[in-house]
This record gives C-alpha cells, sequence and structure tokens, in this order.
C-alpha cells in the first residue's frame, strides 16, 4: 500500500460516507446502520467507477493495530469528555456492576452456551464471550438524541460503554494469556484484572489532572487541542506499555480534561475543542462502520448461519442475564432504574468495531480462530442492523419516544 493508494481510499470512504449520510438523514434511520449496509453494498457493486473498494485493491484497515491504537483512544476520549462526572457519579453503583460484574456474568453465559450449542472448546467459548461482551452505544444514542430521550438513561447507556471497554480488553488479555500457556490460575487472573483497572484510572487521572493545569495557563486553541490529542493517545500508548489498562487510562483522562481541564479554557478554546473532537469521532467512526460493512463476507455467514445464530441467542441471553439480575441489585442502594428502561439497556447493547478489532487481533495459528471471527462478525453485524433498526420501535413501544420534542 502506498501513501497515495491510502490517501485515494480515505477519500473514497469520506464520499461514501457523506453521501450515505444525506441519504441516512432522508430515510430516517441511524447513520452506523446506513454506513453498515452502504458498506455491504458497495462490497456487492462491481462497477468500474468503484473498483478501489473493492477487496482486491482496498488496503486492509481493519486490522486491530488500527482500530485498538489509532481509532480506539480517539473514540473513549471524545467519548469521555463529553460526559458530565456528576451524573457519571450518580449512578456510579449500576455503572460499575453492569461493566465489571456484568462483564463478567456476560462472558460466562455467553462461553458456555457456546460451548455447549456450538462445541468450541470452553476457554475459547469463554474468550469469544469476553471479545464480545463490550458494547458501542453510537446508534442507540444518536436516536436518544433524535427523540430528546431522558438525559440519565443517555450517561447510563454511554457510562457502561465506556468503562466496559477497559473490561473486556483486560478479560481478553487475561483468557488469551491463559489459553496460550496451557493453565489459567484465577487468583493471579484476578490480581492482574484489579492492576490493570485501577493501574489504568489512576495513570489517566494523573494525565488529565496535569493537562487541566497545563490549560490553565495558556489561551490558545491549536496548544490546547494539541495536547488533549496528547493526553487521549499518550495515556493509552503508556499504560499499555505498562500493562495496564490503555482504554480505561484514556476514559478517565478524557472524563478529567472534560470537567476539570474545561473550566479553565476560554469560551473560544472550549469551542473549538468541543468541535474537533465531535469531528474527529465523527470521521473515525464513519470509516469504521463502513469497513464493516466492506469487510462482510456474506457467503461466509450463509455458509455458518446455523452456529451464527446460535451465537447471536447466546450474546442476547447473556445481555438478559446480567441486565436483569444485576440493576434490580442496584436499585437496592441507587436510585432506581425503571423497568422500561432496563428494556432499552438490554436492547441498546450493540457490539462495534472493538469486538472485531480482539477478534481479528487473534493469531493465525489459534484453534479455531475462523470460527471465532465468524461468529464475531455474525453478532456485530445482527447488533448493529437489526438492534440498531428496531431501538426505534422499541422505544415507541415503551412510550419513551418523545418525538413531539424531537419535531421542535
Amino acid at each position: 500500500m502506498t501513501a497515495i493508494s491510502a490517501v485515494e481510499f480515505l477519500i473514497w470512504l469520506l464520499m461514501a460516507a457523506s453521501a450515505i449520510a444525506v441519504l441516512a438523514k432522508r430515510a430516517r434511520i441511524p447513520y452506523t446502520v446506513a454506513l453498515v449496509l452502504g458498506g455491504v453494498l458497495l462490497s456487492l457493486l462491481r462497477l468500474p467507477l468503484l473498483s478501489p473498494l473493492q477487496a482486491s485493491q482496498r488496503p486492509n484497515w481493519l486490522t486491530p493495530d488500527i482500530i485498538l491504537i489509532l481509532f480506539l483512544p480517539g473514540l473513549v476520549f471524545e467519548g469521555s469528555l463529553k460526559i458530565s462526572l456528576r451524573d457519571l457519579l450518580h449512578d456510579l453503583g449500576p455503572l460499575l456492576l453492569l461493566a465489571n460484574a456484568g462483564v463478567v456474568l456476560a462472558m460466562f453465559v455467553t462461553g458456555y452456551i457456546v460451548h455447549w450449542a456450538i462445541g468450541l472448546p470452553l476457554m475459547v467459548a469463554l474468550l469469544f464471550g469476553a471479545i464480545i461482551s463490550a458494547t458501542d452505544p453510537i446508534s442507540v444514542l444518536a436516536i436518544f438524541q433524535d427523540l430528546r430521550m431522558d438525559k440519565r438513561l443517555s450517561v447510563i447507556i454511554a457510562g457502561e460503554s465506556l468503562m466496559n471497554d477497559g473490561t473486556a480488553v483486560v478479560l481478553f488479555g487475561i483468557l488469551l494469556g491463559g489459553i496460550v500457556a496451557g493453565k489459567l490460575s484465577v487468583l493471579n487472573g484476578l490480581g492482574q484484572f484489579l492492576l490493570a483497572v485501577l493501574g489504568g484510572a489512576g495513570l489517566g487521572f494523573l494525565f488529565g489532572f496535569l493537562a487541566s493545569k497545563a490549560t490553565r495557563t495558556v489561551d490558545d486553541p491549536q496548544v490546547e487541542i494539541t495536547l488533549t490529542t496528547i493526553v487521549a493517545y499518550g495515556s493509552y500508548l503508556l499504560a499499555s506499555h505498562l500493562h495496564l489498562s490503555g482504554v480505561i487510562a484514556t476514559a478517565t483522562a478524557g472524563l478529567v480534561v472534560g470537567n476539570i481541564g474545561r473550566g479553565g479554557m476560554s469560551d473560544r478554546t472550549r469551542t473549538a475543542l468541543e468541535s474537533f473532537w465531535e469531528y474527529l469521532a465523527f470521521v473515525m467512526n464513519s470509516v469504521i462502520f463502513l469497513l464493516i460493512g466492506l469487510e462482510v463476507h456474506i457467503g461466509a455467514l450463509l455458509h455458518s448461519w446455523a452456529p451464527v445464530l446460535l451465537a447471536i441467542g447466546a450474546v442476547l441471553a447473556g445481555r438478559v442475564f446480567t441486565v436483569y439480575t444485576l440493576v434490580p441489585i442496584s436499585n437496592l442502594f441507587a436510585e432506581k432504574i425503571p423497568l422500561r428502561w432496563q428494556h432499552v439497556i438490554v436492547w441498546g447493547g450493540l457490539r462495534g468495531a472493538l469486538a472485531l478489532a480482539l477478534a481479528l487481533s487473534l493469531d493465525n495459528s489459534f484453534p479455531n480462530r475462523d470460527r471465532v471471527l465468524d461468529l464475531a462478525f455474525g453478532v456485530v453485524i445482527f447488533s448493529i442492523l437489526i438492534q440498531g433498526l428496531t431501538m426505534k420501535p422499541l422505544l415507541r413501544l415503551l412510550g419513551l419516544a418523545n418525538e413531539r420534542a424531537a419535531a421542535r
């Protein structure tokens, strides 16, 4: 891949994403759903004009290195930057339960069902459960914004996703290490988990706090935006180098900068910062979801339709068990989350690029790698297309869609 071909491919992706964005707005379907559908359609077309997008000519950008190192830190930082720490702390109890115990529970339920129903070795099935346990709320939150949904419900869904990404990555690393080594120590695994999570949070807080102090001494939008970019990627890379959770480090840094550092910025810097990260997230999400559509192998998924359907059922079962078990527990000591909201949290647990990145990161010699990839792609496509397209009807059915307010 040359620099010219990479730039040409990026331009084609942005052109396609822009056209799809216009069509999605007119068709009133979630933008990310439209991107995946558009990517699938473009991959099937064999027009000479679209040759740069064909599998034989386009560069392979849906790789773990690109997703985990280039895209993920930016998306996590942007997501945490705009979350109110006060709102997050208000629901910290249920969020910690869902993002930690919830991921572990979902991993075990999904893994054991996949092991029993599909026949994957137990450790590989549990690894698949860890891969697919992190949620991606982009489509759901876009619908919430259109319908003017309750802010607290949006914070719960966004906050859970922000926290469970790091948990899923840590669990994936522990299980993968256990499979490669041939044994897994529960006590040792728990120690690694706590170290990665707490160490990542501490490192992220330090990065965010120092950046917040620095922004108070500078009033230059370009310099301060550059500083936040360094914080987003620097905290992630340093944490990963120290075997801590890079996702949690970046998320924590974003929360600190968004809630402490932003208070010391001038109005013009704050506006420029928000615009920069919103645009960057838009471009990154556009590229990722379009690439997911382009990389879907329809033939392989159809050939494996039975195991894919079983995996989808296992993932949904894990989500159902997790939410309807842990949320009632959190309701005992925190502000109650209504049952209607719990339904939305269950169905709004979409899977996205992180699951594919973790699955693709498995070595070619890893046992059952192709089957894990097929299952991961199948679950991600189902969650984005089916769950994404049915979220708005579900909200109407539950009486949660405030469409009159959205029309104003």
